[in-house]
């Protein structure tokens, strides 16, 4: 029987134990094709992995062969038509990125291979800790079942020619706004987007923020929430439009900034405003950043089905994920533009070198200045607040 993933790092087993059993995967690995099944809605993704691919086969003998999804469901459906089948080896599946519900799922029915994630050598370079969003999906404790591999994070972006000096909280953005009336909006809460702005605001503002990981109850919604209501009534007059109209989404947001319409807009992609600026939609003026205190991240993890045909070849590219050669090719603005789940903390400085090394530019935050990881609240928070928003601002 294994100790779990902390355990085993606390008791300073890992180590020694690894090395053997990973070589022993390295082996068994080595010739086998993972059907990696992935969302292949993204050519920059599709890229990444078909040049991880080529890496590992260089090095491990180990290759990829992407499944696209359109639907992450569409592997878990399958890995689950399989064991009714009574398929409990050989299955179709090798590895899912996977996330949240779909997680869930297949945890609570007994479809993952694992823990794995302590059998990885460079799970060494994560944050592990209890309050880490690297051990949490969606509120769900991953357990060592899940890896993560990408990260997305909530960011503002302003014209550093028009705003010099950015609010930093939720507090100061009102205060900004009240002072600049008209020159702030967010995206329709009914998009994702805009919805992450509120639970952000609700994170910074809620008198305990512990309420936030269990599902949004009757009894803690009011209380959890009263702050967030307040600060808003007191926003609202002074957004774009008196607060009476919104932006479809974050790229009509983006396109209003451009425009000079507006001051600031938001992004869960750090690096989404360099890109824009690459691109010539958004002037180089402009500039990214993290509220203090930190924002909203969303980890993204890769799970291994328990019949997969080639567990020990899944195992080994999720390791490579992990590798921080490969954590810095995939934050290339070039290439992924997808920040690292890597601490910082646990780099040594050849690690550190090779992120510093990356392209840079102005809008680009530092992985340090993104600051803390916050928790996504349970998926019940999102939708309560988008139901109250609707029910007080567009009537």
């Amino acid at each position: 029987m294994r100790l779990p993933l902390i355990a085993l790092l606390a008791a300073g087993l890992a180590a020694p134990a690894l090395a053997d059993n990973w070589d022993d995967t390295l082996a068994a690995a080595r010739g086998q094709t993972v059907f990696w099944n992935a969302w292949g809605g993204d050519e920059r993704t599709n890229d990444f992995i078909a040049w991880a691919s080529g890496e590992l086969e260089a090095q491990y003998g180990v290759t990829i062969q992407q499944v696209k999804l359109s639907d992450t469901a569409e592997a878990v459906t399958r890995v689950i038509a399989e064991k009714a089948a009574g398929q409990t080896g050989g299955g179709s599946v090798d590895l899912i990125w996977i996330n949240g519900a779909n997680f869930l799922s297949m945890k609570e029915q007994g479809l993952l291979h694992g823990p794995f994630l302590a059998d990885l050598p460079n799970s060494k370079y994560l944050d592990l800790s209890d309050d880490s969003a690297a051990i949490v999906d969606f509120t769900i404790p991953t357990e060592g079942y899940e890896s993560p591999w990408r990260l997305a994070k909530f960011v503002l972006t302003h014209d550093s020619a028009r705003v010099p000096e950015p609010p930093r909280s939720m507090a100061a953005f009102l205060d900004w706004a009240k002072a600049n009336p008209g020159r702030f909006t967010h995206p329709a809460v009914s998009n994702f987007m805009g919805a992450t702005f509120l639970k952000q605001a609700l994170i910074e503002l809620t008198p305990d923020v512990s309420v936030l990981q269990s599902e949004a109850t009757d009894a803690v919604f009011s209380a959890a929430t009263e702050p967030l209501w307040a600060w808003y009534d007191a926003l609202r007059p002074n957004l774009w439009r008196g607060g009476t109209a919104f932006p479809e989404n974050e790229s009509v947001l983006q396109q209003m900034l451009n425009d000079g319409e507006v001051d600031f807009a938001m992004a869960f992609d750090p690096a989404a405003a360099a890109a824009a600026v690459e691109r010539g939609l958004l002037p180089d003026t402009v500039r990214s950043y993290a509220p203090e205190g930190g924002s909203i991240g969303n980890i993204s993890f890769v799970a291994i089905p328990f019949n997969a045909a080639h567990k020990e070849g899944a195992m080994v590219v999720a390791n490579f994920l992990l590798d921080p050669a490969t954590q810095a090719h995939a934050q290339d603005i070039t290439v992924l533009g997808s920040y690292s789940v890597l601490d910082p903390a646990k780099l040594d400085d050849a690690a550190k070198a090779a992120f510093a090394a990356l392209p840079t530019s102005p809008a680009l935050p530092s992985n340090e200045a993104l600051g803390p990881t916050l928790n996504e609240p349970h998926p019940s928070w999102m939708t309560r607040i988008a139901g109250e928003w609707a029910k007080r601002y567009t009537k």
